[in-house]
């Protein structure tokens, strides 16, 4: 066999092989990259909100959790931004328990009303993998399921398990811990009303 002979073969097999490898989805050549890139404005971005609590005793950071509460969290946001809350105050604070606020009610002077507002309306409860702790912002109700409004209030017990499946957890407290502290240590009647006005100054959204 002369050399132009073995060098057709040795060619032939090579060639064979590139196709049979190539046939199989594999390639001898870099692969191009088919990677798509996603226009931002395609994506669905993660949604991380945050609320400043602003109070004449201070700040109070939440986050907010849009994905175990969505329906929970919108609400709060749309009454949060139209100004709904501010100048309502924490009307019901109970040392070592919870701190609630929300009712437009509170607004006022006249405490005989406050616990009793709400926005109009009620929505369904969303309970979901989140409890009742230290920092849990949690939606207040009548006691009755789906009756949540605008009300809320925030955990300062370590717990409260007899709470869990009953009142939605849309929250947690991380920032103004020591203000909340301060807001439950005020002087209160036999009906757990602050004896000094704790105002919502008002609530800012942070996306």
């Amino acid at each position: 066999m002369n050399l132009l002979l073995k060098y057709i073969i040795v060619l032939s097999v090579i060639m064979a092989a590139v196709f049979l490898l190539s046939r199989d989805g594999f390639s001898l050549l870099p692969e191009k990259d088919e990677t798509v890139v996603p226009q931002e404005n395609n994506m669905t971005q993660p949604q991380t909100t945050r609320a400043d609590i602003s109070t004449n005793f201070g700040v109070i950071v939440i986050e907010l959790f849009p994905d175990a509460a969505p329906k929970t969290v919108e609400n709060f946001i749309k009454l949060a931004e139209s100004g709904f809350y501010n100048g309502t105050k924490f009307h019901r604070v109970i040392k070592d328990f919870m701190i609630q606020g929300g009712d437009p009610n509170s607004k006022d002077d006249d405490w005989a009303d406050d616990g009793k507002g709400g926005p109009g309306y009620t929505f369904e409860d969303e309970f979901n993998e989140h409890k009742v702790v230290h920092g849990a912002l949690a939606m207040a109700n009548t006691a009755k399921p789906n009756t949540n409004g605008s009300q809320f209030f925030i955990v300062t017990a370590q717990a409260a398990p007899w709470l869990d499946g009953v009142h939605t957890v849309f929250g947690r407290v991380v920032g103004g811990m020591e203000v909340i502290d301060k807001i439950e240590s005020v002087a209160t009647n036999e009906q757990n009303h602050p004896l000094e006005d704790v105002v919502v100054e008002r609530i800012t959204m942070v996306k």
